[in-house]
Protein backbone atom coordinates (compact mmCIF):
# COMPACT_ATOMS: atom_id res chain seq x y z
CA UNK A 1 0.00 0.00 0.00
CA UNK A 2 0.74 3.98 -0.57
CA UNK A 3 0.81 5.95 2.00
CA UNK A 4 -2.00 7.91 0.05
CA UNK A 5 -3.60 5.22 -1.64
CA UNK A 6 -4.26 1.11 -1.66
CA UNK A 7 -2.94 -1.21 -4.03
CA UNK A 8 -2.88 -5.45 -4.55
CA UNK A 9 -2.02 -7.85 -7.15
CA UNK A 10 -3.09 -11.01 -8.81
CA UNK A 11 -2.51 -12.50 -12.06
CA UNK A 12 -2.73 -10.67 -14.83
CA UNK A 13 -4.23 -7.45 -12.79
CA UNK A 14 -3.25 -4.56 -10.34
CA UNK A 15 -5.82 -2.25 -9.12
CA UNK A 16 -5.18 0.78 -7.12
CA UNK A 17 -7.39 3.20 -5.03
CA UNK A 18 -6.64 6.86 -4.20
CA UNK A 19 -6.76 7.96 -0.65
CA UNK A 20 -7.60 11.72 -0.02
CA UNK A 21 -6.57 12.94 2.79
CA UNK A 22 -8.66 15.91 2.58
CA UNK A 23 -5.40 18.40 2.54
CA UNK A 24 -4.81 21.17 -0.07
CA UNK A 25 -1.35 21.59 0.89
CA UNK A 26 0.52 20.23 -1.86
CA UNK A 27 3.73 19.75 -0.15
CA UNK A 28 1.68 16.45 0.96
CA UNK A 29 1.03 15.25 -2.43
CA UNK A 30 3.77 12.68 -2.12
CA UNK A 31 3.10 8.54 -1.95
CA UNK A 32 -0.02 8.69 -3.94
CA UNK A 33 -1.02 5.78 -6.54
CA UNK A 34 0.57 8.01 -9.44
CA UNK A 35 4.01 6.84 -7.91
CA UNK A 36 2.73 3.35 -9.33
CA UNK A 37 1.97 4.93 -12.90
CA UNK A 38 5.58 7.01 -12.80
CA UNK A 39 7.02 3.53 -11.90
CA UNK A 40 5.33 1.71 -14.77
CA UNK A 41 6.57 4.23 -17.20
CA UNK A 42 9.99 4.47 -15.78
CA UNK A 43 9.83 1.13 -16.48
CA UNK A 44 9.29 1.52 -20.65
CA UNK A 45 11.82 -0.06 -23.15
CA UNK A 46 10.17 0.70 -25.63
CA UNK A 47 7.14 2.65 -26.61
CA UNK A 48 4.86 4.56 -24.56
CA UNK A 49 1.05 5.99 -25.86
CA UNK A 50 -0.83 7.83 -23.26
CA UNK A 51 -4.54 9.06 -24.15
CA UNK A 52 -5.08 11.61 -21.61
CA UNK A 53 -8.09 14.18 -20.76
CA UNK A 54 -5.89 16.10 -18.25
CA UNK A 55 -2.35 16.31 -17.22
CA UNK A 56 -0.38 17.94 -14.67
CA UNK A 57 1.32 15.26 -12.45
CA UNK A 58 4.96 17.01 -12.67
CA UNK A 59 6.96 13.59 -11.30
CA UNK A 60 5.13 12.07 -13.91
CA UNK A 61 5.76 14.40 -16.82
CA UNK A 62 9.85 14.25 -15.27
CA UNK A 63 9.05 10.40 -16.38
CA UNK A 64 7.62 10.80 -19.75
CA UNK A 65 10.36 13.17 -20.51
CA UNK A 66 13.01 10.74 -19.56
CA UNK A 67 11.49 7.94 -21.16
CA UNK A 68 11.90 9.85 -24.29
CA UNK A 69 15.48 10.63 -23.24
CA UNK A 70 16.10 7.02 -23.15
CA UNK A 71 14.82 6.05 -27.02
CA UNK A 72 11.31 5.11 -25.51
CA UNK A 73 8.88 6.18 -28.36
CA UNK A 74 6.41 7.98 -26.87
CA UNK A 75 3.09 9.57 -28.43
CA UNK A 76 -0.01 10.84 -26.99
CA UNK A 77 -3.80 11.78 -27.42
CA UNK A 78 -5.09 14.50 -25.57
CA UNK A 79 -8.32 16.81 -24.88
CA UNK A 80 -7.30 20.21 -26.21
CA UNK A 81 -9.20 22.09 -24.31
CA UNK A 82 -7.95 21.07 -20.63
CA UNK A 83 -4.59 20.33 -21.51
CA UNK A 84 -2.95 22.87 -23.79
CA UNK A 85 -5.54 25.50 -22.54
CA UNK A 86 -5.49 24.42 -18.99
CA UNK A 87 -3.43 27.13 -16.85
CA UNK A 88 -2.29 24.01 -14.09
CA UNK A 89 -0.96 21.72 -17.33
CA UNK A 90 2.47 20.52 -17.59
CA UNK A 91 1.36 19.53 -21.46
CA UNK A 92 3.89 21.82 -22.90
CA UNK A 93 6.59 20.60 -21.25
CA UNK A 94 6.30 17.37 -23.28
CA UNK A 95 5.12 19.74 -26.98
CA UNK A 96 8.47 21.13 -26.20
CA UNK A 97 10.13 17.75 -26.54
CA UNK A 98 8.59 17.07 -29.93
CA UNK A 99 6.51 14.52 -28.61
CA UNK A 100 3.88 13.41 -31.18
CA UNK A 101 0.47 14.63 -30.25
CA UNK A 102 -3.07 14.30 -31.69
CA UNK A 103 -5.70 17.16 -29.81
CA UNK A 104 -9.34 16.45 -29.85
CA UNK A 105 -10.77 20.14 -30.75
CA UNK A 106 -14.02 19.04 -30.40
CA UNK A 107 -16.64 20.57 -27.99
CA UNK A 108 -17.24 16.85 -26.85
CA UNK A 109 -14.45 15.54 -24.89
CA UNK A 110 -11.59 12.64 -25.17
CA UNK A 111 -12.15 11.91 -21.90
CA UNK A 112 -9.85 8.56 -21.70
CA UNK A 113 -7.46 8.16 -18.81
CA UNK A 114 -5.19 5.37 -20.21
CA UNK A 115 -1.68 4.28 -21.26
CA UNK A 116 -0.32 1.36 -23.20
CA UNK A 117 3.26 0.59 -22.17
CA UNK A 118 5.65 -1.73 -24.25
CA UNK A 119 2.47 -2.95 -26.02
CA UNK A 120 2.09 -5.32 -22.33
CA UNK A 121 0.69 -3.12 -19.95
CA UNK A 122 -2.42 -1.37 -20.22
CA UNK A 123 -3.17 1.21 -17.00
CA UNK A 124 -6.99 2.45 -17.22
CA UNK A 125 -9.84 3.50 -15.00
CA UNK A 126 -11.01 6.78 -13.37
CA UNK A 127 -8.10 8.36 -12.13
CA UNK A 128 -6.71 11.55 -14.43
CA UNK A 129 -3.07 12.13 -14.88
CA UNK A 130 -3.57 15.24 -12.63
CA UNK A 131 -2.94 15.95 -8.82
CA UNK A 132 -6.16 16.23 -7.87
CA UNK A 133 -7.54 13.16 -9.15
CA UNK A 134 -4.28 11.53 -7.44
CA UNK A 135 -4.55 13.09 -4.07
CA UNK A 136 -7.94 15.09 -3.66
CA UNK A 137 -9.91 13.08 -5.50
CA UNK A 138 -11.42 9.19 -5.03
CA UNK A 139 -10.25 7.27 -8.19
CA UNK A 140 -9.41 3.91 -9.38
CA UNK A 141 -6.99 2.12 -11.53
CA UNK A 142 -6.53 -1.15 -13.15
CA UNK A 143 -3.25 -2.30 -14.31
CA UNK A 144 -3.64 -4.87 -16.98
CA UNK A 145 -0.67 -7.10 -18.39
CA UNK A 146 -2.51 -8.78 -21.03
CA UNK A 147 -1.59 -9.48 -24.87
CA UNK A 148 -6.32 -9.34 -25.80
CA UNK A 149 -6.29 -5.57 -23.20
CA UNK A 150 -3.30 -4.21 -25.46
CA UNK A 151 -4.87 -5.20 -28.43
CA UNK A 152 -8.05 -3.58 -27.37
CA UNK A 153 -6.93 0.10 -26.18
CA UNK A 154 -4.26 -0.47 -29.18
CA UNK A 155 -6.78 0.01 -31.40
CA UNK A 156 -8.51 3.02 -29.68
CA UNK A 157 -5.37 5.16 -28.85
CA UNK A 158 -4.25 4.50 -33.35
CA UNK A 159 -7.86 5.43 -34.66
CA UNK A 160 -7.96 8.72 -32.01
CA UNK A 161 -3.99 9.31 -32.75
CA UNK A 162 -5.06 9.28 -36.62
CA UNK A 163 -7.40 12.16 -35.88
CA UNK A 164 -10.67 9.91 -35.64
CA UNK A 165 -12.75 10.70 -32.58
CA UNK A 166 -16.60 10.23 -31.30
CA UNK A 167 -19.03 8.81 -33.24
CA UNK A 168 -16.75 8.68 -36.38
CA UNK A 169 -15.16 5.86 -34.61
CA UNK A 170 -15.96 1.96 -35.43
CA UNK A 171 -17.01 -0.10 -32.96
CA UNK A 172 -14.46 -2.87 -31.22
CA UNK A 173 -15.65 -3.77 -27.84
CA UNK A 174 -13.56 -6.79 -27.22
CA UNK A 175 -14.08 -10.21 -24.94
CA UNK A 176 -11.72 -12.66 -23.34
CA UNK A 177 -10.34 -14.85 -20.92
CA UNK A 178 -6.67 -13.62 -18.64
CA UNK A 179 -5.95 -16.37 -16.66
CA UNK A 180 -9.46 -17.51 -15.95
CA UNK A 181 -11.06 -14.45 -15.56
CA UNK A 182 -13.55 -13.07 -18.14
CA UNK A 183 -12.88 -9.38 -19.61
CA UNK A 184 -15.06 -7.26 -21.78
CA UNK A 185 -13.79 -4.08 -23.29
CA UNK A 186 -15.94 -1.49 -25.13
CA UNK A 187 -14.64 2.22 -26.24
CA UNK A 188 -17.99 4.71 -26.71
CA UNK A 189 -19.46 6.11 -28.50
CA UNK A 190 -18.48 3.92 -31.28
CA UNK A 191 -19.53 0.72 -29.16
CA UNK A 192 -22.44 0.83 -27.27
CA UNK A 193 -21.54 0.94 -23.91
CA UNK A 194 -24.67 1.88 -22.36
CA UNK A 195 -26.01 -1.16 -23.48
CA UNK A 196 -23.41 -3.33 -22.29
CA UNK A 197 -24.00 -2.03 -18.65
CA UNK A 198 -27.40 -2.41 -18.36
CA UNK A 199 -27.38 -5.82 -19.40
CA UNK A 200 -24.63 -6.58 -17.02
CA UNK A 201 -26.33 -5.12 -14.36
CA UNK A 202 -29.27 -6.95 -15.34
CA UNK A 203 -27.89 -10.12 -15.04
CA UNK A 204 -27.61 -9.13 -10.88
CA UNK A 205 -29.22 -11.73 -8.06
CA UNK A 206 -28.25 -10.47 -5.12
CA UNK A 207 -26.24 -6.82 -5.03
CA UNK A 208 -25.44 -4.39 -6.89
CA UNK A 209 -23.02 -1.52 -5.65
CA UNK A 210 -21.93 1.96 -7.14
CA UNK A 211 -19.70 4.77 -6.86
CA UNK A 212 -20.78 7.45 -9.43
CA UNK A 213 -19.21 10.75 -10.20
CA UNK A 214 -22.10 11.76 -12.52
CA UNK A 215 -25.03 9.92 -13.14
CA UNK A 216 -27.81 11.20 -15.04
CA UNK A 217 -28.95 8.25 -17.59
CA UNK A 218 -32.57 7.33 -16.89
CA UNK A 219 -32.07 3.65 -18.40
CA UNK A 220 -29.49 2.94 -15.82
CA UNK A 221 -31.61 4.03 -13.07
CA UNK A 222 -34.46 2.07 -14.78
CA UNK A 223 -32.48 -0.87 -14.48
CA UNK A 224 -31.30 -0.76 -10.80
CA UNK A 225 -34.82 0.42 -9.91
CA UNK A 226 -36.06 -3.04 -11.92
CA UNK A 227 -33.41 -5.20 -9.85
CA UNK A 228 -34.27 -3.81 -6.71
CA UNK A 229 -38.12 -4.53 -7.44
CA UNK A 230 -36.98 -7.99 -8.06
CA UNK A 231 -35.64 -8.57 -4.91
CA UNK A 232 -31.40 -7.12 -5.62
CA UNK A 233 -30.39 -5.12 -2.51
CA UNK A 234 -29.07 -1.94 -4.10
CA UNK A 235 -26.90 0.87 -2.55
CA UNK A 236 -25.08 3.23 -4.07
CA UNK A 237 -23.09 6.67 -3.08
CA UNK A 238 -22.97 9.61 -5.18
CA UNK A 239 -20.73 12.29 -5.93
CA UNK A 240 -22.87 15.59 -3.66
CA UNK A 241 -21.68 18.10 -6.71
CA UNK A 242 -24.81 17.93 -9.23
CA UNK A 243 -26.45 15.03 -7.51
CA UNK A 244 -29.84 17.00 -6.22
CA UNK A 245 -30.28 18.44 -9.44
CA UNK A 246 -33.46 17.45 -11.86
CA UNK A 247 -31.00 15.64 -14.35
CA UNK A 248 -29.24 13.32 -11.76
CA UNK A 249 -30.57 9.75 -10.64
CA UNK A 250 -29.99 10.29 -7.17
CA UNK A 251 -33.59 11.90 -6.63
CA UNK A 252 -35.65 9.36 -8.24
CA UNK A 253 -33.72 6.53 -6.53
CA UNK A 254 -33.64 7.98 -3.19
CA UNK A 255 -37.85 8.63 -3.22
CA UNK A 256 -37.99 4.95 -4.44
CA UNK A 257 -36.31 3.80 -0.88
CA UNK A 258 -33.18 2.91 -2.21
CA UNK A 259 -30.13 3.06 0.48
CA UNK A 260 -28.36 6.06 -2.14
CA UNK A 261 -26.25 8.64 -0.63
CA UNK A 262 -24.07 11.79 -1.01
CA UNK A 263 -20.08 11.17 -0.58
CA UNK A 264 -18.05 12.87 2.30
CA UNK A 265 -15.23 14.18 0.41
CA UNK A 266 -14.79 17.70 0.65
CA UNK A 267 -13.35 17.64 -3.11
CA UNK A 268 -14.61 14.69 -6.37
CA UNK A 269 -15.79 11.18 -5.68
CA UNK A 270 -14.34 10.67 -9.15
CA UNK A 271 -15.50 6.85 -9.26
CA UNK A 272 -17.48 5.43 -12.64
CA UNK A 273 -17.58 2.02 -10.39
CA UNK A 274 -20.71 -0.90 -10.23
CA UNK A 275 -20.19 -4.23 -8.17
CA UNK A 276 -22.92 -6.86 -9.33
CA UNK A 277 -22.92 -9.80 -6.69
CA UNK A 278 -19.90 -9.60 -5.27
CA UNK A 279 -18.25 -10.40 -8.28
CA UNK A 280 -18.12 -8.61 -11.15
CA UNK A 281 -17.01 -5.39 -11.48
CA UNK A 282 -17.88 -2.62 -14.24
CA UNK A 283 -15.23 0.74 -13.96
CA UNK A 284 -13.05 2.93 -16.40
CA UNK A 285 -13.88 6.95 -17.60
CA UNK A 286 -17.60 6.05 -18.51
CA UNK A 287 -19.53 8.77 -16.67
CA UNK A 288 -23.59 7.32 -16.50
CA UNK A 289 -24.72 10.26 -18.63
CA UNK A 290 -25.58 11.05 -22.04
CA UNK A 291 -22.50 12.70 -23.28
CA UNK A 292 -20.00 9.71 -22.36
CA UNK A 293 -22.90 7.43 -24.23
CA UNK A 294 -23.14 9.53 -27.54
CA UNK A 295 -20.23 12.12 -28.35
CA UNK A 296 -17.15 11.67 -25.50
CA UNK A 297 -14.71 8.84 -26.44
CA UNK A 298 -14.83 6.93 -23.26
CA UNK A 299 -13.42 3.15 -22.27
CA UNK A 300 -14.89 0.82 -19.77
CA UNK A 301 -14.27 -2.75 -18.98
CA UNK A 302 -16.83 -5.40 -17.37
CA UNK A 303 -14.12 -7.64 -15.34
CA UNK A 304 -15.58 -10.85 -13.55
CA UNK A 305 -13.40 -11.88 -10.81
CA UNK A 306 -14.45 -11.79 -6.95
CA UNK A 307 -10.90 -11.69 -6.18
CA UNK A 308 -11.14 -7.73 -7.63
CA UNK A 309 -14.76 -7.20 -6.47
CA UNK A 310 -13.33 -7.73 -3.32
CA UNK A 311 -10.88 -5.05 -3.19
CA UNK A 312 -13.70 -2.78 -4.66
CA UNK A 313 -16.03 -3.66 -1.93
CA UNK A 314 -13.75 -2.46 0.53
CA UNK A 315 -13.08 0.72 -1.22
CA UNK A 316 -17.36 1.10 -1.85
CA UNK A 317 -17.35 0.48 2.49
CA UNK A 318 -14.84 3.05 2.51
CA UNK A 319 -16.73 5.86 0.86
CA UNK A 320 -20.40 4.65 2.44
CA UNK A 321 -18.36 4.88 5.75
CA UNK A 322 -18.09 8.79 4.65
CA UNK A 323 -21.03 9.45 3.77
CA UNK A 324 -24.23 10.99 4.20
CA UNK A 325 -28.05 10.74 3.75
CA UNK A 326 -29.78 12.98 1.48
CA UNK A 327 -31.70 15.82 3.26
CA UNK A 328 -35.18 14.33 2.15
CA UNK A 329 -36.47 18.15 1.42
CA UNK A 330 -33.96 18.43 -1.13
CA UNK A 331 -35.11 15.47 -2.85
CA UNK A 332 -38.74 16.71 -3.03
CA UNK A 333 -40.36 13.26 -3.23
CA UNK A 334 -43.70 12.86 -4.10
Amino acid sequence: NFAQGYGARKDFWQVYFTAPTGSSDRSTYVGGVDQAVIDAVNSATGTLDIAAFEWNIPRLTDAVLSAKNRGVVVRMVVDNEHTVEDEDSTIERLIDAEIPMTYDERSAFMHNKFMIIDRSLVIMGSMNFTMNDAYRNNNNMIFMRSSRAVEAYQQEFDTMFNGIFGPKKAAHELSFTADGVPVNIYFGPGDDVLSALNAELSKATRQIRFMTFSFTQDSVGNTLMERANAGVTVTGVFETRGSETDSSELPRLFCVGLDVRQDGNGYTLHHKVFIIDDSTVITGSFNISDNATRSNDENLVIIQSPDIARLYIQEFERMMSQSRQPDPADMRCG
